[in-house]
């Protein structure tokens, strides 16, 4: 309960504020739409390579999305001098982090859930299965708990905007392939046999080492 108390005090705080501003969700959602539409007429997809294209553009746009709305994670707490009281506060480190990581998980699923109508107008794409919700889930717990910790380095430089996806993308790279793997065994566009088996549990250890080893270099790099 120690845990969960400012893990939830956190959230709620994030999303009220981002309810009544709406300028992470929208931003990213208008240029995850622009992503999608941009890349629909610049490879001109067609009915019979829809299945070939749709994961890579699924995934390029919601990378670039969830970067855009991962950098935003600590900029408040930053201008308005938060930071300082939530580092003040009696919590564990660990609680702030994991806080700010479930505000991005939550985020992130609502950009996606957001995003994928559109995807599946422009493109002509049904091919919606449980594989793919899973690696959407893991892929996404995975973005934001590396994009949290990335993104608590870059607040602290001047040019945050350059620095998060510099830093971010070499290391988030086994996921973003691995779900693009997934996401084509699942709507049909590769061989589908060991491709969910090698990459799913890939993604899952992947979520899981991170979940361990960023609060602990969190709590390393708010006290310098």
């Amino acid at each position: 309960m120690r845990l969960l108390r400012p893990m939830a005090a956190l959230v709620w705080k994030d999303l009220l504020l981002e309810l009544r501003s709406r300028d992470i969700v929208v931003s990213a959602l208008v240029f995850g739409f622009l992503v999608v539409v941009v890349f629909n007429f610049a490879l001109k997809v067609s009915p019979e390579r829809v299945s070939e294209l749709a994961p890579g553009i699924l995934w390029v746009a919601f990378a670039f999305a969830g970067t855009l709305a991962m950098s935003r994670a600590f900029v408040r707490e930053r201008e308005q001098g938060g930071m300082e009281g939530l580092l003040l506060a009696p919590v564990s480190r660990d609680a702030i982090f994991l806080g700010k990581v479930l505000v991005s998980f939550l985020f992130m699923l609502v950009i996606e859930a957001a995003l994928l109508p559109v995807f599946a107008v422009l493109l002509n794409f049904t091919s919606f299965t449980l594989t793919l919700a899973g690696a959407i889930l893991l892929a996404t717990l995975g973005f934001a708990t590396v994009g949290t910790l990335f993104s608590a380095i870059a607040v602290q430089t001047r040019s945050r905007e350059v620095m998060l996806p510099v830093l971010f993308f070499p290391v988030i790279l086994p996921v973003l392939i691995g779900a693009v793997e997934v996401s084509g065994a699942a709507v049909g566009s590769g061989p589908q046999t060991g491709v969910v088996t090698r990459w799913l549990p890939l993604m899952a250890v992947f979520d899981a080492v991170f979940l361990v080893i960023c609060p602990w270099i969190f709590s390393i790099i708010v006290e310098e």
